[in-house]
């Protein structure tokens, strides 16, 4: 199977990225079977060679996730929202729920509480 991923390049700390195709049981920084993009995250530079990438995909190469993120902003693949970032949504929208209740149920307990000091003070 053919992937699509970084190649890691440049000194240490200062790491520049070449996407490239190769097998997907080959090393990372090994030879690649072809070149077709530059990232570096420092910069946030990028290029792609559109026409390749594309041949590329149609073959059936497979891109890694972050390869893919930088094709979806490049505009060669459509936006997907992924099944991880889609748990990950539910999950906060659930914590959010519950953290808002647990707030309502102490401020409604601290309301009763400052009720009932007026009561003993009044009587």
């Amino acid at each position: 199977m053919i992937k699509l991923r970084l190649k890691r390049f440049g000194k240490k700390k200062e790491a520049s990225f070449r996407i490239v195709a190769c097998n997907s049981t080959s090393r990372r920084d090994g030879r690649p079977l072809q070149e077709l993009g530059f990232y570096n995250p420092r910069t946030k530079e990028t290029r792609l060679d559109t026409e390749a990438l594309r041949i590329r995909l149609t073959q059936g190469a497979q891109p890694t996730d972050v390869v893919r993120t930088l094709l979806e902003k490049g505009g060669l693949l459509e936006k997907k929202e992924r099944a991880s970032i889609a748990i990950g949504k539910a999950k906060l929208e659930k914590e959010k729920i519950a953290k808002a209740k647990t707030k309502e149920a102490a401020e409604s307990d601290n309301k009763e509480a400052v009720e009932s000091d007026n009561k003993e003070a009044e009587s």
